[in-house]
């Protein structure tokens, strides 16, 4: 079994079909118009630009939500913060049912998309969001009803269940969007066309950014809502996106067309869906779990630590979104790579996803340990919430070189259809190494909320290597879907 040579990964092969005498920017122009090309021949860097950077301009529209959130609530106090923190630390856990979902939706659709067969990546596609609905309805439902017992588990102060009870019952009530939302945007990427799915969070993202202050504070006729202003501009703002993506695939301008004949539900498909999905939704859940669990445990610790390690972590995931986006790009021609019957190009693409993201990130941390107080203090002036947050952003980002390979190669595994192995990493990452050495490190060592970021740091540390090492195997090449 051949490898590619580090001298290959910093080589672009070349191809025709994508015009390579061209140059970058008209390239880059196609890529934000959605200009259709066929992904699975030609320069892998060529077909990566024009994948990635509307991922990329996407995830971090996403990202924006959360920031969005945390800067206008952070004027009313610690303890809104900590609403927001522990709200997205259970949606976090909920998202596991629409990320398990996605990873399949991508990783088949990409599939029948570089097998040329458009039948079946539409049908593929519409029975992701059948299951989708169908799953997520009673998760919905579920945490309208039991907001205030949630939020007490999760060691929540006395007012932040009685105040931001509501903000939590109106996110957690919208996760039926939220996961729609997820699949659409899975569906369209797996398609490659990844600038609908953009210009869909551009508009979610534009509405939240202007009803947020407006809801929170009031303004003319519209009264001051508070930390439940931040719920409802939001869902809105997601309604709103996914009312765009359904708009644009109905009408089939696109890579992938939906059509009536295409609601009917297909037995064969949505078992290859569960059989992809099961194994994800468990992957999911191992990340997302764990983060709910990191989050109790700093929260112990108390309010002003807990609102640091939320600004902090807010900031560092906006500052991964673009890493995350160049790794759904990376699943994705992975997977047209082997529905088109060629296991060295999909390689390649990861490999090279891989070191575009390492440059990436590894500027962004640079960036971190030299201004991490300037910019958290763009969110709070609160003394000991700047000294916790400070320390986390600098603690963690001393691991993103690690974590470009963390999140780049699992992707990948998921985009050929492998979704046991990522599985497994993050099982023993995540809760084998960082959720014990987390506790340890925090409480017996006595580190308090610095032993939690050092934990996450080498976890970060652990499944990038090993993510690197498992795909170098290359069994994945095989996987049949």
């Amino acid at each position: 079994m051949s490898h590619p040579t580090p001298s290959e990964l910093l080589t672009p092969a070349g191809s025709a079909s994508l015009e390579d005498n061209r140059g970058w920017l008209p390239v880059l122009w196609d890529a934000l118009r959605g200009v259709k090309h066929d992904l699975t021949v030609g320069s892998v860097d060529r077909a990566f630009l024009l994948l990635s950077v509307p991922m990329v301009l996407e995830m971090v529209m996403e990202s924006i939500f959360a920031l969005v959130d945390v800067f206008f609530v952070s004027r009313i106090g610690a303890e809104a913060v900590a609403t927001v923190g522990m709200t997205e630390s259970l949606l976090t856990v909920i998202q596991t049912l629409p990320m398990g979902l996605s990873i399949g939706a991508t990783a088949l659709v990409a599939r029948r998309i570089g097998e040329k067969d458009s039948e079946r990546a539409a049908s593929t596609a519409m029975q992701s969001l059948w299951l989708g609905l169908l799953l997520s309805l009673p998760v919905a439902v579920s945490g309208v009803l039991f907001a205030r017992p949630l939020l007490s588990v999760l060691g929540a102060s006395p007012w932040v269940v009685e105040h931001g009870a509501a903000y939590t019952r109106v996110m957690l009530g919208s996760s039926l969007v939220l996961t729609l939302l997820f699949l659409l945007s899975a569906i369209l990427r797996g398609a490659g066309d990844a600038a609908t799915s953009m210009r869909a969070l551009w508009l979610a993202n534009g509405l939240n950014i202007v009803l947020t202050p407006a809801l929170i504070f009031g303004v003319g006729p519209i009264p001051a809502m508070g930390v439940l202003g931040a719920g409802v501009a939001t869902t809105f703002g997601r309604s709103v996106g996914v009312l765009y993506q359904l708009r644009a695939l109905r009408r089939g301008r696109g890579r992938l067309v939906i059509r009536r004949r295409h609601l009917r539900l297909a037995p064969r498909t949505l078992l290859a869906l569960l059989r992809l999905s099961g194994s994800a939704l468990v992957q999911s859940l191992l990340v997302m779990s764990s983060w709910l669990v990191l989050m109790r445990l700093v929260s112990s610790f108390g309010s002003a630590a807990m609102a640091g390690y939320t600004i902090a972590m807010r900031i560092l995931l906006f500052a991964q979104q673009p890493a995350w986006g160049l790794s759904h790009a990376a699943g994705t021609l992975v997977g047209q790579s082997l529905g088109a019957r060629n296991p060295q190009r999909a390689e390649r693409v990861a490999w090279r996803a891989s070191v575009h993201t390492l440059f990436l990130l590894g500027a962004m941390a640079l960036g971190f340990l030299v201004f991490a107080e300037p910019l958290v203090r763009a969110f709070t002036s609160e003394a000991e919430v700047v000294r916790h947050a400070t320390r986390c952003l600098r603690i963690v980002s001393c691991s993103m070189g690690f974590y470009a390979f963390g999140t780049v190669l699992p992707h990948a595994f998921n985009g050929a259809g492998d979704t046991t192995t990522p599985t497994l990493l993050n099982l023993l990452c995540a809760w084998v190494l960082q959720l014990p050495l987390a506790y340890v490190l925090s409480t017996t060592l006595g580190l308090g909320p610095s032993g939690v970021f050092l934990a996450i740091a080498l976890g970060y540390a652990a499944l990038g290597t090993l993510s690197a090492l498992f795909f170098r195997r290359g069994r994945w090449k095989a996987r049949a879907l």
